[in-house]
């Protein structure tokens, strides 16, 4: 016990020389206004942008998606074969690639394919009662149960065996939770009683070395010199950073006057109508992008009155969608009609609009016999989301117009990951959320969102809506790599969403990011990733 207790102290002790208040933009450090606080540096154990975003700082996977776009390309596997029955994977590791260190710990050996298995070993393996242990969102995509079988045949190259052929097996790995860690400091932690420090003290292969957190105020990192890509780019044009801070700033109009006054390069999500004004200044530039997101009001179906389907139609009739995405998105709003965005390649978009109709939803009502209304709680988001850039003001909206039918909606939040935690674990009935892809393919809405192991407590399925009929159509669609055969089956999926509605969806965005003139090489994602690995300052700085 005296060993972690010492090692804790040192890495507080590490953080608090490190953690002071980020000040302006300073000397070949990239500073980053971020919207929020991540959960954990364990990007298995949460699913956050926020979370996501922290730990692609310091991690990297076997494959990965191309900045900027939805193509797999190889990161710590420099290569990968595939069985003919598409149920072998073989990965090929590059060779010589370096772990970080930190105050504790200096890994003694480079990466291998025992740190491979060990980061997906834990993820698969059920605590006694076969819950997830914390890695949820791996049981909702269904690997716990797809993957048969992980081993190394020797130090260079990892082979996942799967129970059946995948189509989404790449894609699903190159996400977060497929990140890497060094199987050498789990094992030193387990030693020391301290594993917990896995999540708090991360040690990865990626761009950059974690150096300390302060919730709520400050995220910092150091530039690693010995990173196994830095090479590739050493003649980009530019001044490289040094350093990387996240300065946590929920605040949108707080984040923009940093911006202005050099106290950060970049800032994520401008408010909508801040936009022209950022257009219009000499300083700063706005970058767009279309993301693969939605955001949408989840009805729980667990709980009533939701869980009858005329209620829930009465629901999306009495709410004004149109009016919420021209007042709060603005241009940067589409309309939802369905869990799918416009982008993603499934999308249907020949399903029928959901009409404003108040008299129907009147009607609807009545015949469940709620002809006086109801009470409940409504939740938003406390933050601005690439999906949702003001969640109190899209909740009083939902208020208003679900008080003409007799519907008596509270507005409740609370802290962000408390909020979360408080949706996951299914106490709300009625609640404000959104998606960004984690991977660009169409089974990382219809599944992860809506599919049946995702509706078990702790799953993405906030409104624990389960149809047997739905998940054979999403699960045949997976195991096919005939495009048209699946887009076949997902436009059926869609339309049985469309006729249970567990969800109000609201709208798809184009999201905005905000930085100063200085900046190099910083581009925006689809699926919702900040990268700053390839960012430089102007020479002249």
């Amino acid at each position: 016990m005296r060993r972690a207790a010492g090692h804790r102290a040192g890495l507080l002790a590490l953080a608090a020389g490190l953690l002071v208040s980020p000040g302006p933009a300073a000397s070949r450090t990239f500073v980053f206004c971020s919207e929020g606080s991540p959960e954990s540096f364990d990007p298995a154990r949460a699913t956050t942008t926020t979370t996501m975003n922290a730990a692609w700082q310091v991690y990297n996977a076997l494959v990965e998606f191309a900045p900027g776009t939805t193509t797999i390309r190889p990161a710590l596997a420099e290569s990968w074969t595939v069985s003919e029955d598409g149920r072998t994977y073989v990965f090929t590791l590059r060779d010589g690639v370096r772990f970080h260190a930190n105050a504790r710990f200096t890994p003694t050996r480079p990466l291998n394919a025992e740190d491979v298995v060990f980061s997906f070993a834990r993820q698969r393996r059920p605590g006694p009662d076969g819950a997830a242990q914390g890695f949820t969102y791996f049981h909702d995509l269904g690997l716990a149960d797809l993957i048969e079988a992980v081993d190394a045949p020797d130090p260079r190259h990892v082979r996942f065996r799967l129970r059946e052929a995948d189509t989404t097996f790449l894609a699903n790995i190159a996400q977060a939770f497929g990140a890497v860690l060094s199987a050498e400091y789990a094992a030193a932690l387990a030693a020391g009683n301290a594993s917990d420090d896995l999540a708090r003290a991360p040690i990865g292969t990626g761009p950059f070395v974690f150096e300390g957190y302060r919730p709520d105020q400050v995220l910092r990192y150091r530039a690693f010199p010995d990173y196994w890509r830095r090479a590739a780019d050493e003649g980009e044009p530019g001044e490289r950073p040094d350093g990387l801070v996240f300065a946590i700033t929920p605040n949108a109009a707080v984040r923009l006057t940093k911006l202005r006054a050099g106290e950060c390069h970049a800032m994520a999500f401008p408010a909508t109508g801040d936009l022209d004004a950022i257009r219009a200044e000499p300083g700063l530039r706005l970058l767009a992008l279309a993301e693969l997101n939605v955001a949408y009001l989840a009805l729980n179906t667990t709980r009533a009155p939701f869980g009858d389907v005329r209620v829930r139609r009465a629901v999306n009739l009495a709410i004004d969608r149109q009016a919420i995405v021209a007042g709060v998105y603005g241009d940067a709003g589409i309309l939802a009609q369905g869990p799918l965005p416009p982008g993603i390649w499934a999308h249907d978009g020949d399903l029928p609009d959901t009409p404003f109709d108040r008299a129907e939803a009147l009607r609807l009502l009545a015949e469940a016999g709620l002809a006086e209304g109801f009470d409940v709680e409504l939740w938003y988001p406390p933050v601005s989301r690439p999906y949702n850039p003001n969640g109190r003001r899209v909740a009083d909206m939902i208020q208003a117009d679900l008080a003409r039918v007799g519907i008596r909606a509270r507005p409740v939040t609370r802290a962000w990951n408390a909020y979360r935690a408080a949706l996951y674990g299914g106490e709300p009935s009625l609640m404000l959320y959104g998606w960004t892809s984690d991977n660009g393919d169409p089974d990382n809405f219809l599944n992860v969102l809506l599919g049946c192991k995702a509706a078990q407590t702790g799953g993405a399925n906030l409104a624990r809506w389960c149809d047997p009929a739905y998940d054979r159509l999403v699960e045949a669609a997976r195991r096919t790599g005939d495009r048209e055969t699946r887009l076949a089956l997902y436009r059926r999926a869609q339309v049985l969403v469309r006729q249970a509605m567990p969800w109000v969806p609201l709208a798809h965005t184009k999201v905005h990011l905000a930085l100063r003139n200085d900046v190099l090489g910083l581009t925006m994602d689809p699926l919702g990733r900040h990268l700053f690995e390839t960012v430089r300052f102007r020479a002249s700085r």
